[in-house]
């Protein structure tokens, strides 16, 4: 049984990791789809009831949001692993720019995220931490320094 929480920017690859690396074993979890914190808390204790394992694919920039997840999956005997996107302002807003219609989020909010991340640490009660970049070549993914 296995949470992972996501921590990025927006255009900092998180979707598209979870489809490279999750999307065959792990119910993705996103507020943009689900649209309200109703809907999103329903299918976290689905999950957590089914033991279902899950990826929460939202920027979850702040410790007090990551805090309501780990919670619940530690308290449900969930392992909980935790990724950190660690990408550059610039490389961030030239992902988003080649997102279209409303996926595309506003220059302005990209750069207010990028400034308020909190990164995560592993005393917020990850049982494993990593960091992942986007490279040329796809994802690099290493284990929190």
């Amino acid at each position: 049984m296995q949470a992972v929480i996501f921590v990025g920017v927006p255009g900092s690859g998180k979707s598209s990791f979870y489809k490279e690396r999750f999307f065959a074993t792990h119910v993705r979890i996103n507020l943009d789809m689900l649209k309200t914190r109703h809907r999103e808390g329903l299918l976290v204790r689905a999950c957590l009831a089914a033991l279902q394992p899950f990826v929460v694919d939202n920027t979850n920039l702040w410790a007090s949001h990551r805090a309501v997840y780990i919670g619940l999956a530690r308290a449900a005997g969930f392992r909980v692993e935790g990724y950190y996107f660690d990408v550059s302002l610039g490389d961030a807003l030239r992902r988003n720019a080649q997102r279209e219609g409303r996926a595309a989020i506003p220059r302005g909010a990209v750069a207010a995220a990028f400034k308020r991340i909190q990164k995560p640490t592993v005393d917020e009660g990850f049982d494993a931490l990593y960091v992942v970049r986007v490279a040329a070549e796809g994802f690099s993914v290493e284990a929190w320094p």
